[in-house]
């Protein structure tokens, strides 16, 4: 049986690798930061954001709101606030998929 590597969950995320994750800015994150109360990230001693794996899925959902399903940020904050936990439960439900068809593109490309 081949050598399956782990993924490794990290308990915080630097501002870097968030960015690095979504393909914005830092600016863009702060700003969501300021805009949607879901999204509270830790601070360190020296103002550093630190990003839980519940701040990454609380991005994911934003970010799907406002750029794959173009609510405005006025509309996804409404939208979260009375269909909180649908959006949570629909966003679990689309990570799920993606590790599903990565798994899925792997097998694919090992034949």
């Amino acid at each position: 049986m081949p050598y399956k590597e782990r993924e490794i969950n990290k308990l915080y995320y630097t501002m870097g690798e968030v960015t690095t994750m979504f393909g914005v800015n830092a600016s863009q994150i702060r700003f969501y930061e300021r805009e949607f109360d879901i999204l509270q990230p830790k601070k360190n001693k020296k103002g550093n954001r630190l990003f839980t794996q519940e701040d990454i899925s609380n991005l994911k959902i934003i970010f799907n709101l406002v750029k794959d399903k173009g609510y405005t940020l006025q509309g996804a904050r409404e939208y979260l606030r009375s269909n909180k936990n649908e959006v949570k439960e629909n966003q679990r439900v689309v990570d799920s998929l993606e590790r599903l068809k990565k798994f899925l593109l792997e097998v694919r490309d090992s034949l």
